[in-house]
This record gives C-alpha cells, structure tokens and sequence, in this order.
C-alpha cells in the first residue's frame, strides 16, 4: 500500500486550487469516492460519511454528493484511502500521474479527477488544464451544435420563404377570382334588392288592409264577447237569485215548521202540565168568576206576594226547568268566573259540564252552555257530557252575542231560561222573550245537589 502520495514536503500537498473545482471535474471525483466507498470499513469513514455506508454507489453519489466532496477536500486520511482504492482499480492511469506523464490518450476529465484525489506534484495544472480543456471542449460542442442549429434554421427559413411565394401567389389568383365573384354578386344583388324593395312595397299594401279587416273582425269579436258575457252575468245573476229564493224558500219553510211544532208541544206539554197540576174537572167557570177581588176567607195580593220566592233562591231555577220543553242557555266562563275563577279554563269547563250533565238529568231539561272562543288559544277537543250541548262563539263572534243568537231563534212562547251575571246580556234575552237567572242561582242550584 503507498503512503506517499500527497505526504512528502516536495510533492502537490502544499499546492492549492484557486477556482472552483470545475463541474465535470466534480462529478468524476464524486464518482471515484463512491466506487471507492464500498471497499471501507465504517470505521474508515468520516463520522458524516457513514449513514450512507449501506446505500448503493449511484445512491451515494446521488444523495450524498455534497458531503463526500467536501469530507475529500479536508480529511486528509480519507482521501488517501480514496486514492489507495483508485490505485487499485485504475494502476495505469495513477501510476501515469505518478510519473509525471499522464498518457495522452486518456480523458482530460479523469486524469483531471485522478490528479484532485492523489495530489501529485503538478495536480493543480492538470485539474486547470481538464477544465479549460474540457471548457474548450463544450464551446467546441456548443460551436458545431450552433453551426448545425443555425444550418438548420437556414434550411427552414428557405424553405418558409419558398412556401410564403407559392401561398402568396396562390392568395393572389384566389383575391382576383374572389374580386370577379364579389363583382357579379354585387350585382346580383343590387337586383335583389330592388326585387326586395318592390316586395316590400306589396306586402305593406297586403298588411294594411290585413291589418283593416283584422281591426273590423276584433271589433265585431269584442262586441260579440261583451254582450256574451253580459248575457252570462244576467244568467249568473238569475240563476244565483233562483237558487237563494229557493234555498230561503226550503230555508224557510223548514225553520218555521220547526218554530211551530216546537211552540205546538210546548202548548201542548204546558196544557197537559196544568191539566195534571190542578186536576180540575171539565171547565164549568163563569165569566164573574174572573174578575178579581177578595172573597171572604181567601189570601190577598199581599199574602201572596210574601210566598213568592227570592230571585236568588236556587227553588226558582228548579221551577223553571219544570216548565214544559224548557231550555236552559248557560254563560259558561260568567258562571264559571263567578265560582272558581282560580282554576285554569280547562278545569273550569270540565267542572261546569260535568255539573249541568247531572242537572239535566235531574230536570230532563234541555241544556246548552256557551263558551267564548276567544279565550282559547288553539281549538278545544272536548267531549260534551250527555244531555249538555256545548257551542264556541266563532272568532269576530262573542258568546253574549251567541247567546242572543240562540234566543231569538227559539219560537214566542217557548220558556228560555238564560244563566249570567251579565246586565247587558240579562237585558237583551229579557226583551227577546228569555228569563235571565243569575250565575251565583246556578251555583247554589249544583251546592244543594
């Protein structure tokens, strides 16, 4: 193994390079150290060498270029062991460089590299020498790649120019026979636009007097349509009046045959009432007999008045219920209000119902308790007790004004029984033919049970 290369005061070791290595120098060295590289130990390698021990030689010298051309410059052990590797692999060449006469056949470049890994005496001339050489060597390259190029481009330029005169020419002969067919439709169509304009000229004679028989025609369509459709309107109009006269006609007929059977049983039922309550014998009285006056051993109007209930005494409701086909209206929230306003609503109407389903049952009475629907924030589902009718006024619609409503359809005659503490409502039924009662009377009638 030689120890000597790049050792010894009178050899290249003290010789320095004052450029930069050039890049095809570099890349040389570079691939020297890395078919060098396989043959050391791990140990012989620089401490930054040795995470790239196990990579393949063109992984090193891809990955790890960098870093084994700079361990080179300045580890001096490692680039002997470098050069020992390079010796073995390339004895002519280094053995050349030793003598000092490179062989004249070899790559400038890898006697160049050669010479930056062994460090012979003269090494910095022929690493200078390969890069000029090989720089004069790429102008060299570059120079023919030039010369071929501009050749080239020559060749393409003539040939454009030849291309340029026989499109130019062939432009020419198509521009002189474009300017002789433009002429001729030139004229063509000078002629057509004069057999346009005479068209023209007789379309607008024909849409005129279109346009006059169309104006007559919708004309006489409008008038037509119009007295059509006033016709249909009257016709509407009649058959519309038809249908209500009819409709009140039926409406009617079957609302007053109801009003007259009612007020026939009421007459009826109060008569066989009166008939059971006094059990009188056939009628024998004498018109002296009514006249009033005070016979001897009779009560007078005023011990009679003392035995008339209080307007208060729940008694008074229960005679009035006795009355034939009587009908008991209730003001459901003013009799509920008045007597356990503390309950929410829906308990309010529960209690209320249930109450007026056992009066009547007691009474056989027929019963109807209003509720005012604007109170309620979403429709009631309710279930109305047997024997009790449970109306909702609509909305616009107050129960007050329902239960005048229910009044005025009874019939004259028919005993209405109206529970409020309303004076307004209590006015209104009273002229209507209705006996009001107040709520605090209903309350006390459902406390005695």
């Amino acid at each position: 193994m030689v120890e000597t290369t790049g050792g010894g005061p009178g050899d290249g070791a003290a010789e320095v390079l004052d450029r930069p290595l050039p890049d095809g120098v570099r890349r040389r060295v570079v691939q020297i150290v890395s078919d060098g590289f396989g043959g050391l130990t791990v140990a012989e390698l620089p401490a930054q060498l040795r995470q790239y021990a196990r990579f393949a030689p063109n992984r090193r010298a891809k990955f790890a270029g960098n870093a084994m051309a700079a361990a080179l410059e300045t580890d001096a052990l490692f680039r002997q062991r470098i050069g020992e590797k390079l010796r073995e692999t390339q004895p002519e060449l280094t053995g050349a460089l030793d003598s000092g006469a490179p062989p004249p056949a070899a790559d400038p470049l890898d006697v160049a590299a050669a010479a930056y890994v062994l460090r012979p005496a003269g090494w910095v001339k022929l690493v200078t020498a390969a890069g000029e050489e090989a720089q004069r060597a790429d102008a060299e390259r570059a120079g023919e790649e030039s010369r071929a190029e501009l050749e080239r481009l020559r060749a393409e330029l003539a040939a454009a120019q030849e291309q340029i005169r026989a499109e130019t020419e062939r432009l020419r002969t198509d521009l002189d026979s474009a300017r002789k067919e433009a002429e001729s439709l030139h004229r063509k169509l000078r002629a057509a636009v004069s057999d346009v304009r005479r068209g023209e000229a007789a379309l607008r004679k024909v849409q005129g007097e279109l346009e006059a028989v169309r104006a007559e025609g919708q004309a006489q369509v409008s008038a037509a349509e119009s007295e059509s459709r006033r016709l249909k309107s009257r016709l509407g109009e009649s058959e519309a009046a038809l249908e209500a006269t009819r409709r009140a006609a039926r409406e009617g007929r079957s609302v007053e045959d109801m009003r007259v059977r009612l007020l026939l049983d009421t007459v009826l039922d109060a008569a066989q009432g009166l008939r059971r309550e006094l059990a009188l014998p056939p009628v024998s009285v004498r018109p002296a007999e009514t006249v009033d006056a005070v016979e001897p051993g009779r009560m007078t109007p005023k011990d009679i008045a003392a035995r008339a209930l209080s307007e208060h005494d729940p008694a008074i409701l229960d005679q009035l219920l006795a009355l034939p086909q009587a009908h008991l209206v209730v003001d459901g929230y003013n009799v509920t209000k008045t007597g356990y306003p503390q309950m929410p609503l829906e308990k309010q109407r529960l209690r209320l119902l249930g109450q007026l389903a056992q009066l009547a049952a007691q009474s056989g009475a027929e019963v109807t308790c209003v509720f005012d629907g604007a109170e309620l924030a979403a429709p009631v589902l309710l279930a109305p007790p047997r024997g009790v009718r449970v109306l909702f006024s609509k909305p616009g619609v107050t129960a007050d004004e329902l239960i005048r409503q229910l009044v005025r359809a009874e019939p004259p005659g028919r005993p209405v029984i109206v529970v409020s503490t309303d004076r307004e409502v209590a006015d209104g039924v009273a002229r209507a033919g209705a006996r009001p009662v107040a709520s605090v009377v209903l309350l006390k009638r459902f406390a005695r049970g």
